[in-house]
């Protein structure tokens, strides 16, 4: 698949700063914009893969508070802020389907309806290629909206479950509300087997 079918690059409206600079004024007015860091900080991971970073703002409230971060982005765009606003990190331009990172993480996240803007035909890739990047006992995390014609969670499960991953926890939200079958958003804990 090529680029230009992605649907986040034929969707996407703001530039990277305008996207980041949004967060920013909610943050300014009090408002916790770091609720999937949040999450993902209460499993303890040493490191985490950033998967579809866009900004870098997930990556860089990792980093903030301690835990060692790459960011993997196929817009270029986006990707730029993250570079500009964290130099020091790791970033990479690829696609989350072909990407190799060259290491393995104790977590991969997919936080900001990933799964629902990689190119269509795609997704199974995606979800083996980040299961591959897990360490032994990884977890992966993935919260996205649950729209008719899109990826279904149950469609989310069963690659997910091709991929070698089990499902151990799922919210309606990062924080964490109950998840209700038919919700229109969801945020899925898989977990890679700890022998492998």
């Amino acid at each position: 698949m090529t680029s230009n079918e992605n649907r986040w690059l034929n969707t996407r409206r703001a530039s990277g700063d305008d996207y980041d600079a949004s967060y920013l004024r909610r943050a300014a007015a009090g408002e916790n914009v770091h609720g999937e860091v949040d999450f993902i900080q209460r499993f303890g991971p040493a490191s985490v893969l950033d998967a579809g970073c866009g900004t870098g703002r997930v990556a860089r409230e990792l980093a903030r508070r301690g835990i060692e971060v790459c960011g993997v982005d196929l817009d270029p765009g986006m990707l730029g802020t993250a570079q500009r606003q964290a130099p020091h990190l790791d970033w990479r331009l690829d696609d989350l389907a072909v990407v190799d990172a060259g290491r393995r993480f104790d977590l991969v996240v997919m936080a900001g309806n990933v799964m629902i803007f990689v190119t269509p035909g795609t997704e199974a890739g995606v979800i083996a290629n980040m299961a591959r990047h897990l360490n032994a006992g990884g977890r992966l995390i993935a919260g996205f909206q649950l729209q008719s014609g899109r990826l279904s969670i149950e469609q989310y499960d069963e690659l997910a479950a091709e991929a070698g991953l089990s499902l151990v926890e799922r919210w309606a939200a990062w924080d964490r509300d109950t998840y209700v079958a038919g919700g229109s958003y969801a945020v899925s804990v898989h977990q890679e087997p700890a022998g492998d």
